[in-house]
């Protein structure tokens, strides 16, 4: 299984299309017995939030994001958590939403320590 995620600051490694998470997005994850969340914020969003579980190295959580336009939408996601030979950890994502039209795939990978983090 792949370390923990509490405290780790995660970025996208691409753009997904306009009003979505970007690489200018930061997540900040937690996670306590087999439970992660974490708050999000950059680019086109302003916050957002994720809670779900972590059943060995895969992750499944809902999602709400306030984009900066005022706009609100919400989402599933599950992840498989990846070590990185570098050490980082890397999150492959398939996502659809809840709220609206749909889903795709991402990737999210650990920021190098020192960047700021969203509380």
């Amino acid at each position: 299984m792949a370390r923990s995620l509490d405290g780790l600051v995660l970025a996208p490694v691409a753009d997904q299309a306009p009003g979505q998470v970007g690489t200018r997005t930061r997540f900040t994850y937690h996670e306590r017995d087999g439970r992660i969340w974490a708050a999000y914020e950059g680019g086109d969003v302003e916050r957002g939030y994720l809670v779900g579980t972590r059943e060995g190295d895969r992750l499944d959580f809902r999602y709400v994001q306030l984009k900066r336009d005022g706009g609100t939408s919400a989402g599933h996601c599950v992840s498989l958590v990846v070590d990185l030979p570098d050490g980082r950890v890397r999150l492959e994502e398939t996502w659809e939403w809840e709220s609206r039209e749909g889903s795709g795939t991402s990737v999210v990978e650990e920021l190098p320590s020192g960047v700021p983090s969203v509380d």
